[in-house]
């Protein structure tokens, strides 16, 4: 890894952060462009503490044999600590609920807090756990290091630097106001950015594997990640009023508004809390249990039904709404039927469990 290029990069990038603090044309966006800067900085500091100044023929050599299983660990430490503080939130807003006297205003109330719990539990602490998982697991299934080389560290902090902007801004009132994606255009747009660099990792792995073969638990991480860009992209489609200020404003509007925002906010859970923690099911579970899968019919079946189901059912989240009777209907005909692929993984995993 060259730390002292990437050092130079993140210290130009800490000083546009600098100038987006000097000349936001809001006072929220400056404020969140001085924490940006004081994050890069910080991230700067480690980089140049990491820096081997010995000459050349005397530098510690990388072993680049082996699975790339460092960023892992890291991860993995990550994973708890975002947990730790999504579940602290959690007891902090359910006690403003019964003590309306802990709410303090304006940075630290319930209707600014409550994102901060549902984001870090769901994208930090599950995020992070279904980053890391499916670099261990295709990893292993592939037989083949991580593609990219230090691709996945920038995958890794990108996705930390990303938490922090999102959940400093929901403390400051920097929203969209939209369920489960309230970050505004910069910082959606930052997480763009990280997304592909994460797909890259992961489908150059694949593609460089050694194994023949592409395990079950690779196709669930895959649909997850590529689905999870689809529904990011579209629903956080904006225009910013200015490129130095926090307000932008959606492409949509009225119920069209209303029915991306949950065709993301339904298939967030389907694709980000369903897909990917199969993907982890489908690997942990017989790895733990020392057997192989159940049925490998059923997990294919499994695999499709959901894959295709899934993606229609948001609806049943406006029922009785101005939208228009047909996609209710729609969106409540496909929930019915995503009792298949629900029986499907919880037949297929208990009774690889049970030993059958």
């Amino acid at each position: 890894m060259n730390y002292t290029t990437e050092t130079m990069v993140i210290t130009v990038a800490a000083f546009l952060a600098l100038l987006g603090a000097a000349f936001g044309h809001d006072h929220l966006f400056a404020v969140h462009m001085g924490i940006l800067c004081f994050c890069l900085l910080a991230g700067a500091a480690l980089l140049i503490s990491k820096v081997d100044f010995l000459p050349a023929g005397q530098r510690r050599k990388v072993d680049i044999s082996g699975y790339f299983d460092e960023v892992i660990r890291y991860g993995l430490i990550a994973t708890v600590f975002w947990g730790v503080v999504g579940f602290l939130v959690g007891v902090v807003i359910a006690l403003q609920l019964a003590y309306p006297d802990l709410n303090i205003a304006p940075y630290l109330n319930f209707g600014r807090l409550r994102p901060v719990h549902t984001s870090a539990v769901i994208f930090a602490f599950g995020g992070n756990a279904l980053i890391m998982t499916s670099f261990y697991v295709v990893q292993r299934t592939c037989r083949a290091r991580l593609f990219g080389g230090s691709l996945a560290w920038f995958v890794f902090w990108g996705y930390q630097l990303f938490i922090v902007m999102a959940a400093t801004g929901y403390v400051l009132g920097i929203t969209q106001a939209r369920e489960y994606a309230e970050p505004e255009w910069y910082v959606d747009l930052w997480l763009t950015i990280v997304w592909v660099a994460y797909l890259a990792v992961y489908l150059g792995t694949i593609l460089k594997r050694k194994e023949p073969h592409i395990y079950v638990a690779n196709w669930f991480y895959l649909s997850f990640i590529v689905t999870i860009a689809m529904l990011h992209v579209v629903n956080n489609l904006a225009v910013p009023a200015s490129f130095l200020g926090s307000k932008s404003y959606s492409a949509f509007s009225g119920v069209q508004d209303a029915l991306t925002q949950w065709w993301y906010g339904h298939n967030a859970v389907g694709f980000f809390l369903t897909a990917g923690f199969l993907g982890m099911m489908y690997y942990f579970v017989p790895k733990q249990a020392n057997r192989p899968v159940y049925s490998y019919r059923l997990s294919i079946i499994h695999f499709w039904a959901l894959i295709f189901m899934y993606i229609w059912a948001g609806p049943h989240h406006l029922h009785y709404t101005a939208l228009p009777d047909w996609a209710q209907t729609l969106g409540m005909v496909f929930s019915v039927m995503l009792w298949m692929p629900s029986w499907g993984g919880m037949i297929n995993g208990l009774m690889t469990l049970s030993g059958a």
